[in-house]
C-alpha cells in the first residue's frame, strides 16, 4: 500500500531509508534542517557512499522522493520516522535533536498516523520524552489516536553485503497496534522484520549490539599492547584462536573506534544505569578508556620507532593513510584518525593525510595537510601510518616506496621497514 512516508534527517541513516521506502512505492519526503544539504539532494548529488547519484536521480525524475527543509511539505504524512543525531554533550545524552523532531512532526501529526523513532539512545526515550512531546503538541493521544514505536538503525555504510533491505530490523510498539502498524511498514522495505514486546527491549538490543563490539574491541586492543610488549605476535595468535569452529568470535586491533555506533553509543547506557540505578557499569567504562587510549598509543609505537632510528619526530614528515574510521567509506565521524593527526601536529610533526573517500572538509588543524596518494608522496615521508586500509590503497607500493610504515591494519608484511601495531 502506498503512503506518504516522512524520514526526518537525510544523514547516514535517514538518506538510505528514504531512497529505500521510494523504491519499495512510498512517496517519500526527506525532511532536513541543513540547508546545503538538502541542496546537493535536490540537483541529485548524494554524500552519502551507499547512495549513487544515478540512484537519487531516479527517484527525483519519478517525483516519489522530495528533499526539503520546508516543513509544510510534512503535511498529510501517514508514516514518519525520525533518524536524527543523538550526540553526547559532556557525557550525557543529547536529545535535542530528537525533541526538535517531536515539535515538528507533532502540529502535522493526524489520527491513524504511525510516527518511529530509530535514531540510537537509552532505553525508555520512546514511552518517556517522545510520548509527552507528541501528545502535548498534537492534542492526541498515543496509542490510541496515532501508533508509536521504536525500530534501531542497522546501516553499515560500505557494506556491499548487508544493506537495509536485507538485514534484519527490530520492531517494537508502545502497544500491540503501533507494532503491528511498525511492522507493516518496514516489511514494505526490509526482507525481515524481528517483532520485540517493549519500545525499551528494542532501545536495548541496539545498545547490546555495539556495547558487545566496543568490549570485544578494547580486549583484542590492550591485548595488542601487551603482546607487542612481550615480544609475540598478535595477529598471528588471533588468526590461530579463529581456527575453532566454535565459542569464538574474531576482533582485531586497531588504532581505536570511530563513527557514531562504538564511541558514543554504549555511553547511553553506561549514562542510563549511572543515572537511574547510582551505579556504573565498568565494562563500558573501561572498554571507553582502552579504546580511547589507541591513538594514543599509535603516537608512542611511532615515537619508538624514530628513537629507533635516531631521528626526531619533531620536524619530520609523515604521511597518514586514511582518515575515514572504517574502510572504504568516506565518513570520518569520530574517527580515531583525526586524533592521530591532532598528536602529531603537537608533537611537531609535518602531517599530510592522503584519503580518497573521505572528501569533505575535515576539522583536526589547519596545518594538517591533504594529499593524493602517491609515490612521491609516500616516498617523501619519513614515516607513512596506515591508519584506515582503503582498498583503493596501493599496499604493494607503500612497502616497495616507503622508507617505514607503522601498519595499524595488519595490511603489510612485517619486515625492516614495517611494523606491525
Amino acid at each position: 500500500m502506498k503512503s506518504k512516508v516522512v524520514v526526518v534527517g537525510q544523514g547516514y541513516v535517514g538518506l538510505p531509508l528514504a531512497v529505500r521506502a521510494a523504491q519499495a512505492g512510498h512517496q517519500v519526503v526527506g525532511y532536513d534542517v541543513d540547508t546545503d544539504r538538502v541542496k546537493r539532494l535536490v540537483s541529485g548529488e548524494s554524500y552519502v557512499e551507499d547512495i549513487p547519484d544515478a540512484q537519487l536521480a531516479v527517484l527525483l525524475d519519478r517525483g516519489t522522493y522530495l528533499p526539503t527543509t520546508d516543513p509544510t511539505d510534512l503535511d498529510g504524512f501517514d508514516i514518519a520516522v525520525v533518524t536524527v543525531p543523538t550526540p553526547l554533550r559532556d557525557g550525557a545524552p543529547d536529545l535535542s535533536y530528537i525533541e526538535s523532531a517531536a515539535h515538528t512532526l507533532a502540529g502535522r501529526l493526524r489520527p491513524g498516523a504511525t510516527v518511529v523513532l530509530e535514531s540510537t539512545t537509552y532505553p525508555g526515550t520512546t514511552v518517556e520524552l517522545l510520548v509527552p512531546l507528541l501528545e502535548e503538541g498534537s492534542g492526541l493521544v498515543a496509542g490510541q489516536d496515532f501508533h508509536l514505536g521504536y525500530s534501531p538503525e542497522r546501516i553499515d555504510p560500505g557494506n556491499p553485503t548487508w544493506r537495509l533491505e536485507n538485514t534484519p530490523k527490530v520492531v517494537s510498539g508502545i502497544d500491540s497496534a503501533s507494532l503491528t502498524a511498525v511492522q507493516a511498514f518496514y516489511d514494505t522495505i526490509t526482507s525481515n522484520t524481528v517483532p520485540v514486546r517493549t519500545t525499551e527491549v528494542a532501545e536495548l538490543s541496539k545498545l547490546i549490539e555495539n556495547t558487545f563490539r566496543h568490549v570485544n574491541i578494547a580486549l583484542v586492543n590492550e591485548m595488542a599492547m601487551y603482546a607487542h610488549e612481550l615480544g609475540v605476535d598478535v595477529w598471528e595468535a588471533l588468526d590461530a584462536a579463529a581456527s575453532k569452529p566454535f565459542g569464538f568470535m574474531r576482533f582485531t586491533p586497531g588504532p581505536g573506534v570511530g563513527g557514531h555506533c562504538l564511541p558514543v553509543d554504549p555511553e547511553y547506557l553506561s549514562w542510563r544505569v549511572r543515572r537511574t540505578l547510582g551505579r556504573s557499569f565498568q565494562f563500558v567504562e573501561l572498554a571507553n578508556e582502552i579504546n580511547g587510549h589507541m591513538p594514543d598509543h599509535v603516537v608512542q609505537r611511532l615515537l619508538l620507532a624514530f628513537n629507533a632510528r635516531r631521528r626526531p619526530l619533531a620536524g619530520s614528515r609523515v604521511l597518514l593513510l586514511g582518515l575515514a574510521y572504517k574502510p572504504n567509506t568516506g565518513d570520518a565521524r569520530e574517527s580515531p584518525a583525526l586524533r592521530v593527526a591532532e598528536l602529531l601536529l603537537g608533537l611537531g610533526a609535518e602531517v599530510r593525510a592522503a584519503d580518497p573517500y573521505v572528501v569533505e572538509a575535515v576539522t583536526v588543524n589547519s596545518r594538517l595537510t591533504r594529499c593524493d596518494f602517491t609515490e612521491e608522496e609516500l616516498a617523501a615521508a619519513d614515516a607513512v601510518v596506515l591508519l584506515t586500509d582503503h582498498d583503493a590503497f596501493d599496499y604493494e607500493l607503500v612497502a616497495r616506496a616507503s622508507d617505514f610504515v607503522l601498519d595499524c591494519r595488519h595490511r603489510l608484511e612485517t619486515g625492516p621497514t614495517v611494523e606491525v601495531l
